[in-house]
């Protein structure tokens, strides 16, 4: 896990005051979990792939809508708990997330049964107020919303 590298897209609105769209991972293991499991759409580089492009892509796939254009801010990375690196772009986008299709993946289950069931990848898309969205994310990509906040404030002076 250590090499493996993702693009996200962090995709902010301001209704009035600034909230950020996150994911809900789909599949029976999060059914219950709630606070620290969302994340920031995203997904894995592959080798030779643009970091921007990949994070579009995975935005796209994890939520069934194109990807909005508009001015990109760059907000680094982070690494996160599992050694995963993560990479974060951000766009300002005023998105109607209430119908997510997201791709899906197979899985046995139950586990040992033989089965395998098909689940999305991600079960739910949602804005949430900066606040709650530091609560619902993944501890490590709350960086990501901290760092979009001091670019916001430097940009307005």
């Amino acid at each position: 896990m250590a090499d493996l590298r993702s693009a996200a897209l962090l995709v902010y609105r301001r209704k009035p005051s600034l909230e950020i769209l996150a994911v809900h991972p789909g599949g029976p293991f999060f059914v219950r979990k709630d606070d620290g499991v969302w994340s920031l759409p995203k997904g894995l580089i592959e080798p030779d792939d643009d970091e921007l492009a990949t994070a579009r892509r995975e935005f796209a796939e994890e939520i069934g809508i194109p990807a909005p254009s508009g001015p990109i801010i760059e907000l680094g990375e982070v690494k996160q708990a599992g050694g995963k690196i993560v990479v974060a772009f951000a766009v300002e986008a005023d998105l109607d997330v209430s119908r997510c299709e997201s791709n899906t993946f197979e899985l046995e289950w139950p586990p040992k049964s033989g089965k395998v069931a098909t689940f999305p990848e991600v079960d739910r898309a949602e804005y949430f107020d900066v606040e709650t969205a530091a609560r619902k994310l993944n501890p490590a990509q709350v960086e990501f919303v901290q760092r979009l906040l001091e670019q916001l404030r430097s940009a307005a002076g």
